[in-house]
């Protein structure tokens, strides 16, 4: 099954936690935060992901959260850092922020954002030092509805703004590595952005993620391998049994 980022903010939270490896081994980290993962589900975690820097250090953890009020969120993040502190020999958490989802497009036809195990994600993230966030958030919208279409490649995307500050992100899912690094190589972003984004001051980064972990995935494969032999036998037993009744 696949992870997913929604195309809006009326049913999930969700929230980004960004951090860089302290240890040689990386796995070592990413393998904590599958472990991390698994006991968020208690604290109303839907889905959850981890994007490792393809050419960075960086490794994010994503997750999508049952909505809540401000106060529960409060919560729910004092929560999550004191779990974290037991991954801190590991890595430091470098930053971490609650996002609303605004708009988005697929172009297989699906209203989320939807990326498995293997996929390529690209993150783009601008922060203001000039202007109102809902004019930023315009603006960075504009950008997308002109130029996603035009992306071959891009399997869907979603524009994201920062809950607490005059910052937004385009996340985009690619078919491949290829694909990605033909449309940042031959796209020509002074003409297609600058003319939205001047007024605003923006501070834009770039930053191309593989995805290595997602949660619904490992999830059906626990579920899979659990399942004991005599229960096998039994589900087979019983299929063979309806068989015979259909026939009959």
């Amino acid at each position: 099954m696949a992870c997913f980022v929604p195309f809006n903010n009326r049913n999930l939270d969700i929230s980004f936690f960004v951090f860089k490896p302290t240890v040689v081994l990386v796995e070592e980290l990413v393998d904590a935060l599958k472990e991390f993962s698994a006991c968020t589900e208690t604290l109303g975690c839907v889905n959850s992901s981890i994007f490792r820097s393809i050419h960075g250090n960086l490794i994010i953890w994503y997750a999508a959260w049952m909505k809540r009020s401000r106060e529960n969120k409060e919560m729910l993040i004092s929560s999550l850092l004191q779990m974290l502190k037991n991954l801190s020999n590991k890595g430091v958490l470098v930053e971490y922020r609650f996002v609303d989802a605004y708009a988005g497009e697929s172009k297989e036809g699906s209203c989320v954002a939807k990326f498995y195990t293997g996929d390529v994600i690209c993150l783009n993230v601008g922060t203001s030092t000039a202007g109102d966030l809902n004019d930023v958030s315009y603006a960075n919208l504009a950008i997308f509805k002109d130029r996603f279409w035009k992306m071959e490649g891009a399997i869907s995307g979603v524009c994201l703004k920062l809950q607490d500050m005059p910052a937004v992100l385009c996340l985009y899912v690619w078919k491949s590595l290829q694909h990605c690094y033909s449309w940042i190589l031959n796209a020509d972003h002074r003409k297609t952005m600058l003319p939205y984004l001047d007024r605003f001051k923006l501070d834009i980064k770039y930053d191309i993620f593989r995805v290595v972990y997602v949660s619904t995935e490992a999830a059906l494969s626990w579920h899979s391998n659990s399942t004991s032999p005599a229960l096998t036998l039994a589900t087979e037993g019983e299929s063979k049994e309806r068989r015979q009744v259909m026939q009959i």
